[in-house]
């Protein structure tokens, strides 16, 4: 109960200080993330990034279909390999927008 007593006194203070700095203040951190997440060095980490988890992931379901075999649903290896095939012909996009190259 305690725990609830102070994520809900928590919850109103964060609150009431989040209307005190009103629509300003959002604005001006809403600018402040759009040009971060526009920033060429940003964009380019993000993409690495994504590029790599696609590779481990890969070599993760290799080695663990090789592990399990049959075992693996029908459904979600099918999955996994639609993600392979857009992701090798290197044109695609993720679900986040970026392309794969």
């Amino acid at each position: 109960m305690r725990y609830r007593l102070t994520f809900v006194a928590g919850l109103a203070l964060g609150y009431v200080l989040g209307t005190r700095a009103g629509r300003e203040r959002y604005e001006q951190l809403k600018k402040s993330a759009r040009q971060i997440a526009q920033n060429p060095a940003v964009r380019n980490t993000a993409e690495t990034a994504a590029q790599q988890s696609r590779q481990y992931a890969g070599k993760a379901f290799h080695t663990v279909s090789d592990k399990v075999g049959d075992r693996v649903p029908a459904s979600v290896a099918q999955r996994v390999r639609s993600l392979r095939e857009r992701s090798v012909d290197g044109t695609a996009e993720d679900d986040w927008g970026t392309s794969n190259t």
